[in-house]
């Protein structure tokens, strides 16, 4: 992978090392950046930490990259609690969980710890409006949602949502840094919720958890009807549960609230499994069993 930095970004910060924040972290140090990752607490540095050690080992098994590689990437990989450690990043991603409240309270701490002038502030959600959480900074035109798919160092795609107040060089120098440095193929997306991925594919899942719900067909024959039928490589509660049926909700309500369109409604039975806390593979129970 390429370390030309075209964008003139070099010194990268994530915000969370979960499954997303995890794999957005390896993809910026393999890429050759200095790439600084934030977590709540030690304990999650940790979980963090080891997360991304696996994800690289499991590289290396597959012949994906070779050895020095690996230790490579973990020598430019740094942990902090402290969102103070960001004041020299040239780019921050946020990859915390979906919730709008929590996003914004990121951002304006990245606002206030950043000092680089030509500094950027990128968010990985998958259906908030970015517009929504730009207005939480004091530089809406150097915010941009910059949407990543799990897992991260297997799928090549990147959504590039710009507001209506992001500056055309925030759109420039983030699609350039996307596909010269990380070699991402980039597509552009207006800023709706779900953007292009998520619109089409939550009223996809929550069609089958509806189906599923009514009785009509069991959670198996759903998952293999579309695998067998439709050559989907995954079924699409099979695919709730990858996602998290926690995340798979909060794209749905966030999609519910800005169309008002009955089919993007979140099943009641999606609301209670999450309530339960099966929230798919994460957990060990969703629709499956892990």
């Amino acid at each position: 992978m390429t370390t030309t930095h075209s964008a003139g970004i070099r010194r990268v910060g994530i915000v969370g090392c979960g499954l997303m924040g995890s794999g957005i972290a390896e993809v910026c140090a393999r890429a050759g950046l200095e790439t600084l990752v934030y977590e709540v607490g030690p304990e999650a540095v940790t979980a963090g930490r080891s997360r991304i050690d696996s994800s690289l080992g499991r590289a290396v098994q597959r012949g994906k990259i070779a050895e020095e590689a690996r230790a490579e990437a973990l020598d430019r990989l740094t942990f902090t609690t402290d969102l103070g450690d960001f004041a020299d990043r040239d780019l921050a991603i946020e990859a915390a969980p979906e919730r709008e409240d929590l996003k914004r309270n990121i951002l304006m701490a990245l606002d206030k710890a950043m000092t680089q002038p030509d500094a950027i502030i990128a968010s990985n959600t998958s259906s908030i409006p970015v517009v929504k959480l730009a207005t939480a900074t004091s530089r809406p035109t150097m915010v941009i949602g910059m949407h990543f798919f799990n897992p991260v160092p297997t799928l090549k795609l990147v959504e590039l949502i710009p507001s209506v107040l992001t500056g055309e060089a925030t759109r420039q120098r983030i699609h350039a840094f996307a596909a010269e440095v990380l070699g991402r193929h980039v597509i552009r997306s207006q800023d709706r919720a779900g953007f292009i991925v998520n619109a089409l594919l939550i009223p996809y899942i929550t069609a089958a958890i509806r189906m599923y719900e009514a009785g009509f067909a069991s959670v198996e024959d759903i998952d293999a009807g579309m695998v067998m039928g439709c050559a989907h490589p995954m079924g699409p509660l099979a695919l709730a549960d990858h996602i998290g049926l926690d995340t798979t909700l909060a794209i749905a309500e966030s999609l519910y609230q800005e169309y008002r369109e009955p089919l993007h409604a979140p099943p009641p039975l999606l609301a209670r499994m999450v309530e339960a806390g099966h929230i798919g593979r994460k957990s060990g129970r969703g629709f499956h069993q892990y």
